[in-house]
């Protein structure tokens, strides 16, 4: 089971990258590069699960708490999602109601306005 998770930042926006499979084994990969960009400032920030294969509850709880976290300090998290099955996964659980999910990078970066602090 192949996984990365990659991350590019400009100033207070990053970009998150997940690779093949997020599950109860990967998971906590994200969870701490998530609290990691936003203890050092993030207030933008895009998870691309473009490329990404399977998601698990875990995930989810991983979003959500990353959510929860962005929300008191002002900060926006947004997803793109490519794959109709993970997709559906967020439409099942009301997710899709919570975060903002969108078909593109370019989509999603468009739906990010520039920070006020930047």
């Amino acid at each position: 089971m192949n996984f990365s998770v990659t991350t590019e930042r400009d100033g207070d926006l990053v970009v998150i990258t997940l690779v093949g499979e997020v599950d109860l084994y990967t998971a906590p990969d994200l969870k701490q590069e998530l609290v990691r960009v936003v203890d050092e400032g993030a207030q933008r920030v895009l998870v691309d699960m473009s490329e990404t294969t399977f998601i698990d509850s875990t995930t989810l709880g991983v979003l959500v708490s990353g959510l929860k976290q962005l929300r008191p300090l002002g900060g926006q998290l947004v997803l793109v999602i490519t794959d109709s099955k993970i997709r559906r996964v967020f439409e099942i659980t009301g997710l899709d109601r919570v975060f903002p999910i969108h078909g593109t990078r370019a989509e999603a970066l468009r739906s990010l306005p520039a920070s006020a602090a930047g």
